[in-house]
């Protein structure tokens, strides 16, 4: 087809990259150097801002929370998923579900896409009772305030390490 006076082309726009996002420093002494790419980061600018604009009455047990998470590998990774934190190594694997404003709730999951452990199911090791299972494949850990974060830390960095072996 000829184009014409009548009907000249548009122009097409460059798709621009944006540029990246500053990464926040590390506060713990001795914290690993920043990895040298921003989507290497342990921890998410994103998650950053959703924490610090979060509006619940058990942020800092959010935040607790969020830091045990973090401390169990350093291949874990944030970003915000499902409209909340989310954490993942090659999948995601657990996401919290602010929702209620008593309790905080952690799902711990496979990812998004059901695999072999949806029907046989997993096994974890979980002598302090933390998990509630919802499927084969998925359960809830709650939490009722920061003191119960500190708790139970142990019992969850076990529970994690035995998850993360799933992922």
């Amino acid at each position: 087809m000829k184009r014409t006076a009548e009907k000249p082309s548009k122009p097409r726009a460059k798709a621009q990259k944006a540029p990246p996002t500053p990464r926040e420093p590390r506060e713990a002494a001795g914290a690993p150097a920043a990895p040298s790419d921003p989507g290497d980061a342990q921890e998410n600018p994103a998650v950053v801002a959703f924490l610090r604009e979060l509006d619940h009455p058990l942020k800092e047990a959010i935040v607790a929370l969020r830091q045990i998470i973090l401390g169990v590998s350093p291949a874990i990774r944030e970003e915000i998923k499902w409209n909340a934190p989310s954490f993942r190594t090659t999948e995601h694997f657990a996401t919290f579900n602010l929702r209620t404003k008593d309790r905080v709730r952690l799902i711990l999951h496979l990812g998004a896409k059901v695999k072999d452990t949806a029907v046989k199911g997993l096994e974890i090791a979980d002598p302090a009772g933390l998990l509630e299972w919802l499927a084969k494949d998925r359960c809830l850990v709650t939490f009722s305030d920061g003191e119960d974060v500190q708790a139970k830390r142990a019992a969850l960095e076990a529970v994690l390490r035995a998850w993360l072996r799933w992922v």
